[in-house]
């Protein structure tokens, strides 16, 4: 029998850490399963198959060309594979109008996809050159180009620096504001290349202003925030919450919240009596943090630095 990851590979997809997530959402034949980020469809294939006879899902995208290429891939499941074109920060919402709750397992694969890193105009990349744009819809209205050419130089610096954990945030700003207006991918990295001065090392000296920019843009942290509570919400007794995170200030977030639903009181310290009430909602499934095996890091380097956290509803 083949496995879930070999079934992936030779549809010739390659999502991340595949056999980690069916074992971590136990997957069990008739259940209902959220993928809040279903990208190409190569997670929500392995759910659907292992979750068959029976079983169904919600496949959540932000990206109009995800939503297409995961609905070429899921064909064979039919109207077990429901698809959605909208962010997940509408979570609820999006379940509340498909009858789809509660739920067994809610998945979030939070990597940028080959889909969006490859294709041609998004602007997420400086590999190719192309338009700073850094959306995942073309419904949302704020843009790369907007941040990097409007933004007064101490906001950018700060922005640099909170959402990619960037040290020279002032220098790169300080740069950016003398050479603008910038209006392409690589317009950009050499402008951060130049405030640097050049690259050193395996890691280009723009990818964590990219990351920021990116970030920033599709206001991805505040939305990450809002949809895990929403997932909470959805799961059945036992469900399972499954995060795979890419960078430290996602892993931080998801970490945070799993130990705060995990806890009896969330009261500020030093408070000299529980006021807040809260209970526990989640049981965090391990303290360390899930990582790729070498096998998979060697056949699949993109996913050297994901990192996945699992809780279960109580």
């Amino acid at each position: 029998m083949m496995t879930t990851l070999a079934m992936a590979n030779a549809r010739g997809h390659e999502p991340v850490m595949l056999e980690e997530c069916i074992s971590a959402l136990q997957v069990q034949r008739g259940g209902r399963y959220i993928d809040c980020t279903v990208g190409g469809g190569g997670h929500a294939a392995a759910i659907l198959e292992e979750s068959s006879p029976g079983g169904r899902l919600i496949g959540i995208d932000a990206d109009p060309h995800a939503i297409r290429v995961a609905r070429g891939k899921l064909k064979p499941y039919g109207k077990d594979a429901i698809l959605v074109n909208e962010n997940f920060k509408y979570l609820e919402n999006i379940c509340t109008r498909h009858g789809f709750s509660p739920v067994n397992g809610v998945l979030f694969d939070l990597g940028m996809s080959s889909l969006q890193l490859e294709g041609a105009g998004r602007g997420f990349s400086f590999r190719q050159d192309s338009p700073l744009d850094m959306r995942f819809s073309d419904r949302q209205d704020l843009t790369a180009a907007d941040i990097v050419n409007t933004y007064p130089e101490v906001e950018l610096a700060q922005l640099l620096h909170r959402y990619g954990e960037e040290q020279r945030n002032r220098q790169i700003a300080r740069c950016i504001v003398e050479r603008r207006p910038l209006e392409t991918t690589q317009e950009l990295a050499r402008v951060v290349e130049q405030a640097v001065g050049g690259t050193r090392g395996r890691i280009h000296p723009a990818t964590k202003t990219f990351q920021a920019l990116r970030i920033a843009v599709n206001h991805e942290l505040e939305n990450l925030e809002l949809a895990l509570e929403q997932a909470v919400n959805l799961l059945g007794n036992g469900g399972r919450i499954v995060v795979i995170s890419f960078h430290s200030l996602e892993d931080r977030l998801v970490k945070g919240f799993f130990r705060r639903e995990a806890q009896w009181c969330i009261c500020p310290p030093g408070m000299p009596a529980c006021i807040c009430g809260h209970t526990p909602r989640l049981k965090v499934l391990s303290k360390k943090v899930f990582r790729p095996s070498p096998v998979e890091v060697q056949t699949n380097p993109r996913s050297r630095s994901a990192r996945m956290r699992v809780a279960e509803y109580i």
